[in-house]
C-alpha cells in the first residue's frame, strides 16, 4: 500500500525548509530531530550572524522552524532516531525511538537532511596545538564570543589586540584525506573578521590563507568591505605552527606572495575549520543502504548524476549539507527541491500502481 507521507531526518536549515516545502505542496511531513529542540547546527553552535546576510542567526532558525511547527501538515517528533527501515519508494516502513518509545512509520518517501560536523582540529593537525594553547580556537568557538559580544582571550579574559585567522583547516589537505574545499570557511571567518573590528574596534585582524575563495555575492558583501572598510590583513601564505611565545602566541609559516619565511606574534589564533560529514549522516547512509562518496557524505546525483538531490535509493533524496559542503543558500534551495522531488515520486508511485 503506498503512503503520501514524506519523512524527514535531521531538524537543522535543510530539514526545516524541505518540511516546510512538502507541506505546501499539500502532502503530510513527518520531521524527526534527535535533539530537544530545531535548528540544527546554527542554533546547536550558537551562531551569531549568518552568512552572508548578517540576520541574527537565533532570529532566523526561530522564524524557519515556526514556519514548520505552526503548519497543518507537519508533525514533528524529538529526540527521536531511525533504527531500521524496509520496503520501496512508494511503501517504506520505518522504525525509531522517539523519547524512548519504538514506533513505526510507513511513508512513501525519505528526505535525509543530517547535516556535517565541524573537523577536528586536534586530531591531525597538532602543530596548530588546539588543545594545548587555550588561546587557540575555531571559527565556532569565536561565534559564540561574538554572539554574546564577549571576544577575550580564554588563558587570561582580557580582550585581544592582534587575532589571526588560519584557512583552510581540515580542508584542501591529501594527509588527512580531505581534498575538498569546504566552500563556506572563507566567507565566515571574512564575517567574523568584521564583527570582530566592530566589537573590537582597536583590534588587528589577519587572515592567513592558500587561496580566497568567494562565493555569488560573498565578493562584494564580505570580502571587499572587510579589506576596504574594516581594515582586515589578508595574508597569502602557508602556517607550520603555532608556538607560545612571552605570553602570546607565535604563528610561523611562508609568506608566499614574498617567497620567504614568515614569524608574527597574536594574542588569538582562530581555526577556520572546515565540513566533514555528520556521525547521523554516517550512520543513515548505511542504515539505509544509500552510497557515500569517499569522504563519507551522500553521493548525490542518481544515475545521471545530474540530479543533486537524488540517492542511490528511489524514493530516498538527500538535502543540505548530507551530500557535502554547502552554505545556508545551497541547503535551502536544495531542500525545497529535494522536497518537489519527493513529492513527484509519490505522485508517479500513485500512477503507476
Amino acid at each position: 500500500m503506498t503512503s503520501d507521507k514524506v519523512l524527514i531526518i535531521g531538524g537543522g536549515p535543510a530539514g526545516l525548509e524541505a518540511a516546510r516545502c512538502v507541506a505546501e505542496l499539500g502532502r503530510e511531513a513527518i520531521l524527526i530531530e534527535k535533539r530537544e529542540r530545531l535548528g540544527g547546527t546554527p542554533d546547536r553552535e550558537n551562531y551569531a550572524k549568518l552568512t552572508h546576510h548578517w540576520r541574527d542567526a537565533s532570529e532566523a532558525m526561530a522564524e524557519l522552524a515556526a514556519s514548520v511547527t505552526s503548519h497543518p501538515n507537519v508533525e514533528v517528533k524529538y529526540q527521536a532516531e531511525v533504527k531500521g527501515l524496509t520496503g520501496d519508494e512508494g511503501n517504506f516502513e520505518v522504525q525509531i525511538e522517539a523519547g524512548g518509545a519504538a514506533e513505526s512509520l510507513n511513508v512513501g518517501a525519505v528526505i535525509v537532511a543530517t547535516g556535517f560536523q565541524h573537523f577536528d582540529p586536534g586530531r591531525a593537525t597538532q602543530y596548530y596545538n588546539y588543545y594545548s594553547f587555550p588561546d587557540v580556537i575555531t571559527l565556532t568557538d569565536l561565534e559564540k564570543m561574538l554572539k554574546d559580544h564577549n571576544v577575550v582571550r580564554p588563558s587570561n579574559g582580557e580582550a585581544p589586540k592582534k587575532i589571526a585567522f588560519i584557512q583552510c583547516v581540515g580542508s584542501r589537505d591529501r594527509q588527512i584525506g580531505n581534498e575538498y574545499c569546504s566552500k563556506v570557511c572563507c566567507g565566515i571567518a571574512s564575517k567574523q573578521a568584521i564583527e570582530l573590528r566592530q566589537q573590537l574596534p582597536d583590534s588587528k585582524v589577519f587572515i592567513f590563507y592558500i587561496d580566497m575563495r568567494m562565493y555569488g555575492y560573498w565578493e562584494n558583501e564580505i570580502y571587499w568591505p572587510a579589506q576596504e572598510k574594516y581594515h582586515v590583513n589578508y595574508v597569502k601564505g602557508v602556517i607550520s605552527e603555532v608556538l607560545p611565545k612571552g605570553g602570546q602566541l607565535l604563528v610561523r609559516g611562508e609568506d608566499t606572495t614574498m617567497s620567504r619565511p614568515m614569524e608574527v606574534t597574536m594574542d588569538l589564533i582562530v581555526l577556520s575549520v572546515g565540513m566533514e560529514p555528520s556521525a547521523g549522516t554516517r550512520a543513515i547512509a548505511q542504515l539505509m543502504g544509500i552510497q557515500q562518496n569517499k569522504y563519507g557524505f551522500i553521493e548525490a546525483g542518481g544515475a545521471g548524476g545530474l540530479d543533486p538531490v537524488a540517492t542511490s535509493r528511489p524514493g530516498i533524496f538527500v538535502a543540505g549539507a548530507a551530500a557535502g559542503p554547502a552554505d545556508l543558500d545551497d541547503s535551502i534551495s536544495r531542500a525545497g527541491l529535494a522536497a518537489a522531488r519527493a513529492v513527484a515520486s509519490l505522485r508517479k508511485v500513485k500512477v503507476l500502481a
